[in-house]
């Protein structure tokens, strides 16, 4: 997150405990033969509110969501030896909530009973940037989004849920088949000068200073079907730059889109048996934009030091590599999707045999002892954010002209953060080389700032193991904690283990850098909130657990998170009502598509529309393109989940309630010839009725291929729309 939060507070100025882990006891397989799971999968919408919301990622007070791009999905992979079941979820949003969680395994133990709780549900987030905010229960993360907003967190709980209830309705004996390999030109290290004071010795064990490596899970039935496949691979999905304001999965929403296209023919996206997720890892340093940052001004590199051009933090951005950000993120999307393709397909996978077993434990990060090979010991600290937060990164710069990699105070700057709240001298000593900008973990007015209680957690599928971590690793932090958890593993009696991290995962809490990288104060190290011995403290925790389990120890329950949902605020109004131009009533087309339209050509429609916040039509779509049938039926080709649909939703007059809704159509190439329509569906908001549902319907127009090639034809979006009345352009613009 970047400057915007620290914005929005000066403008402000002012789990249910989960039953303790026990570790099962890795008893005798008892099955004839151990390479045969129970495996189901699933997936749901997840998309909340679409329009008049601050979207998650940029903390960017600004971007305010107006439609949609992509719908947002839960992936939900389930694994059974018989005696023991694991379910990973991967959710299209910013981040994992620790409510999020609580939520989700209430509403699962009413259905199921114990058979889904905190330490076998391991529920990650792909970290996408462009999906409504306000479903996180402590205050700094709320505060651009104006608080808590319950639209958003009962769509990411329902999309979870009905995605796991999908994946154990589902069950079938099958196998799981792993493989990796490199991906390359998709990735770049966003704070080299931070990886660089790793030490020599060890960066020179690594051919690059990002990971490159893609691990894919392959899930495949007994008979031979394909079910599925998660893969892991550590991207920032900041594609979809803090200017956007469409609803997207961003780079991987749009690999899984694909991947789940060619293994469901003629399915419509999230409708499919196949379910594709590309899951994140340690992508805290690690940017999509390998063009590298750039000055905006000049076009020269920006300071390497403090990603600064002429000392100005906002003319630092990166971009690439398309030439806008929606060519950008299909090109890294399809680099993880042909990379997941190609190692899918490997011939020679290995085949996982051995037991399922899980472990989980909270911990309070703001009071973790660190014990060292030495003998030394070290403790975390209490949260709090440093300077160079506010400085955000070359994805997404702050304001205010803060910079990376500052490790001293301003006196401005230090009296405004004192009067929110004056760190303490043992606060200060904690966090050095940092400076305090924001002492969050010593706030709990009206409620907690930054949350302390981590919930930590590993799966193992024999010796493939899963590690969700609750935040943002970087390449070196992740790379440290899969080489302990293999130490560990190989200790217990468990060598050769594969480990994935799983980033983001069921509470957020920013991010872990290296001892090392934390005394650059890059804007990773400053929003590593438990100060510099984090990660050392997750390795510690990761390790232990990874022993626990394996050796079938009892492992304490921790301290209980807190449910914050009594207390939690919204600030944000709802919709008042909604209101049509005279003469106009809900869904009317305002504009139709030209009667012919051809292949690789753009169509739009717009229509007379609600605001899309009275209903965010899950499991459904505002929009649908549908094509005429023999039996003068109308089938559903596109709905606003697909990549070449875009819904864009506006208000007109906030005084009258105004609205137009407009959908545009990129007509693929491969379109068959025929006769199309759009449909828009929605609801609208009434002062006394409440809110009723309505739909609307173009003209027909016609698909046809272009009669000459593309490159030598005046595209026909040159075309004036015909005249509006004044009524029209009072109300629609």
């Amino acid at each position: 997150m970047g400057v915007w939060t620290l914005l929005g507070l000066l403008c402000c100025l002012a789990i249910w405990l989960s039953p303790g882990t026990q570790a099962l006891q890795d008893v005798p397989d008892p099955r004839p033969d151990p390479s045969l799971y129970n495996l189901g999968v699933g997936i749901y919408d997840a998309t909340g509110p679409a329009a008049g919301v601050n979207m998650m990622g940029y903390a960017n007070p600004g971007q305010i969501n107006s439609g949609i791009h992509m719908r947002l999905y839960s992936r939900a992979f389930l694994i059974d030896d018989t005696s023991r079941r694991l379910v990973f979820v991967s959710l299209d949003c910013g981040m994992m909530g620790q409510l999020v969680k609580i939520e989700v395994v209430k509403r699962l133990q009413m259905s199921y009973g114990d058979m889904y709780d905190h330490d076998n549900l391991l529920l990650s987030c792909t970290h996408t940037h462009s999906g409504p905010a306000g479903f996180l229960q402590y205050l700094l993360f709320d505060i651009t989004c104006m608080g808590f907003i319950q639209e958003t967190f009962d769509a990411m709980v329902e999309g979870v849920v009905k995605s796991i209830e999908m994946a154990h309705e589902n069950v079938r004996p099958g196998h799981l088949y792993v493989s990796s390999g490199e991906l390359l030109d998709s990735s770049i290290n966003r704070s080299p000068t931070g990886y660089l004071n790793n030490p020599e010795e060890e960066r020179a064990k690594y051919a690059y200073d990002t990971d490159k490596t893609m691990t894919l899970l392959k899930f495949v039935a007994e008979d031979g079907t394909d079910m599925g496949m998660i893969n892991w691979f550590a991207v920032h999905p900041t594609s979809m730059n803090n200017t956007n304001t469409l609803i997207s999965g961003d780079n991987k929403g749009y690999a899984s889109q694909l991947f789940e296209k060619d293994m469901n023919p003629g399915a419509l996206p999230g409708q499919g048996s196949f379910v594709a997720a590309f899951a994140q890892s340690n992508c805290g340093d690690v940017s999509p934009n390998t063009k590298g940052p750039r000055c905006i001004d000049t076009g020269l590199p920006c300071d390497m030091e403090t990603s600064t051009c002429n000392g100005r933090v906002k003319n630092c951005i990166a971009f690439g590599p398309g030439e806008n950000m929606m060519e950008s993120t299909r090109i890294i999307g399809y680099n993880q999707y042909a990379k997941a393709k190609e190692l899918y397909n490997q011939p020679d996978m290995l085949k996982l045999s051995g037991p399922v077993q899980f472990a989980e434990q909270t911990i309070d990060m703001g009071d973790y002892t660190v014990r060292f090979d030495d003998g030394t010991t070290a403790k975390t600290c209490l949260p709090a954010l440093g300077y160079s937060f506010a400085a955000g990164t070359i994805d997404g710069p702050g304001a205010f002209d803060f910079q990376q990699g500052t490790t001293e105070g301003n006196p401005f700057w230090d009296l405004v953060s004192a009067f929110l709240h004056k760190p303490s001298k043992e606060q200060v000593d904690c966090h050095h080389p940092k400076p305090i900008l924001l002492d969050t973990g010593e706030i709990n007015f009206p409620y907690p700032w930054h949350p302390r209680i981590m919930d930590t957690q590993v799966g193992r599928i024999g010796n493939f193991m899963i590690l969700p971590v609750p935040g943002e690793f970087t390449t070196m932090c992740g790379r440290r904690l899969r080489e302990m958890v293999s130490a560990a593993a190989e200790a217990a009696g468990l060598p050769d283990t594969i480990q994935v991290v799983a980033g983001h995962s069921n509470v957020y809490s920013h991010y872990i850098a290296t001892f090392e990288e934390y005394q650059i104060q890059r804007y990773e190290a400053a929003s590593t909130i438990f100060g510099p011995h984090t990660c050392a403290a997750y390795m510690q925790q990761y390790a232990y657990l990874t022993t626990a389990m394996l050796k079938g120890e009892s492992i304490p329950p921790g301290p209980p998170p807190p449910d914050l949902s009594k207390q939690v605020m919204s600030l944000l109004p709802g919709v008042i009502y909604d209101g049509t131009q005279p003469g106009y009533a809900f869904g009317d087309v305002i504009a139709n598509p030209y009667p012919l339209a051809y292949t690789g050509e753009t169509v739009s429609a717009k229509f007379v529309s609600g605001h899309p916040r009275n209903n965010v039509m899950l499991g459904g779509s505002f929009l649908k393109v549908q094509q005429l049938q023999p039996d003068d039926s109308w089938l559903t080709i596109a709905t606003d989940a697909n990549w070449e649909t875009r819904f864009i939703w506006e208000r007109v007059s906030s005084l009258l309630g105004t609205s137009v809704a407009t959908v545009k159509w990129d007509i693929p190439t491969d379109t068959p010839e025929g006769t199309y329509r759009i449909t828009h569906e929605g609801h609208y908001k009434t002062f006394f009725r409440g809110v009723d549902h309505y739909e609307g319907v173009t003209k027909p127009f016609k698909v046809v291929a272009p009669p000459v090639p593309a490159v030598n034809r005046v595209p026909l979006r040159r075309r004036v729309n015909p005249k509006k009345s004044w009524w029209q352009k009072l109300f629609f613009m």
